[in-house]
């Protein structure tokens, strides 16, 4: 056992010390007979003494410790959320973005210990989670990704965060050349900006393992529209102007397949009835291992005496506020009596 004082130990002993001392003084003191006030006293003094406890902050060290950031690797998810990416045609008719969700928080799992980070990008590139051991952090803003606002939707670019990728990594690189580097691609491989993509080859040079993970079916799916707000309307689908149905999202497989030849990463299907541990395998988070069982927080035993502490002060304030309606109704009764004269 192990004590974790809110003040230093000398500190709680003169404190401490002085006001048990005071309720002895009080306990023992001529004409406290066997009456209520001796009781209150004797209260107080235990008060007191379960309050140096509680001060002291008695602890069991845990047996093991959670998983740290003693790994050597750093995993960057980059993800596309450009309108494509809410294409009904991942599992059983739901957004391309469930599984994007999905697969990330699964490989966060498997690669815990970890450094972790979030891009995305649609028309412009935006960095949602720097590099960081928190999976919180990462968990939380990967269950609030949406597409982009559909107003706001210019045409999609694959390789509009090459630029951005390229000084982030290559900043990781020379301030950490001992890190490993994992690059994770989620997208459908869309490319409607009406421009040839540009190459993700420089990248490979800071880039040590990942994979590419393609969303969607080659029958593609419609897309709702997106507003950034919820008015409480169900949102229609994005329209084809050309035809006036609802316009069809398809995978591009082959411009994935490119990226991920670029990187040096293998490219891998995704849907919602295979498994994406193929993405982590030969992947190892240096020496970081998870127990079976990982405890919160160290065995902490001051709430014990709190739970005593707690009934004397509630039994305390009673003893008061019955004190104070007896005092009260005293004197009323003492300035309500009429004096004979005569």
């Amino acid at each position: 056992m192990i004590l974790d004082p809110v003040l230093p130990v000398w500190a709680l002993v003169i404190v401490g010390g002085a006001l048990a001392v005071f309720a002895i003084v009080q306990l023992v003191a001529p004409g406290r007979g066997r009456g209520r006030g001796r009781w209150m006293w004797l209260s107080r003094l235990v008060m007191v003494l379960l309050l140096v406890l509680v001060a002291l902050r008695p602890t069991l060290p845990a047996s093991t410790l959670p998983p740290a950031a003693s790994g050597d690797v750093d995993v960057y998810f980059v993800v596309d959320t450009t309108s494509s990416m809410a294409a009904e045609d991942w599992g059983d008719g739901e957004p391309r973005l469930t599984g994007v969700r999905e697969d990330i928080l699964t490989i966060a799992e498997t690669l815990i210990g970890a450094r972790v980070s979030l891009v995305t990008f649609d028309a412009v590139t935006v960095h949602r989670v720097p590099l960081t051991t928190d999976v919180s952090a990462l968990a939380q803003a990967t269950r609030a990704l949406e597409q982009e606002i559909t107003t706001y939707s210019a045409g999609s670019s694959i390789d509009e965060p090459v630029d951005y990728l390229t000084d982030i990594l290559t900043t990781d690189a020379s301030e950490n050349p001992e890190r490993s580097r994992i690059l994770y691609y989620l997208g459908d491989g869309e490319q409607t900006s009406g421009q040839a993509p540009g190459s993700f080859a420089e990248l490979a040079a800071a880039v040590d393992g990942g994979a590419v993970l393609g969303y969607g079916t080659d029958a593609g799916g419609p897309m709702k529209q997106y507003t950034g707000y919820d008015d409480g309307t169900e949102p229609g689908y994005i329209q084809d102007y050309s035809t006036g149905a609802d316009a069809i999202s398809r995978i591009n497989e082959r411009a994935l397949g490119t990226i991920a030849d670029e990187l040096g990463v293998p490219y891998i299907h995704r849907d919602a009835d295979s498994s994406v541990a193929e993405a982590t395998e030969g992947i190892r988070v240096g020496n970081v291992e998870t127990p079976d069982e990982v405890p919160a927080s160290p065995g902490e035993f001051y709430w014990i005496a709190a739970i005593p502490l707690a009934a004397l002060a509630l039994l305390e304030l009673a003893w008061m506020l019955s004190t104070v309606l007896r005092s009260g109704a005293g004197g009323r009764i003492r300035t309500g009596r009429r004096v004979s004269h005569g």
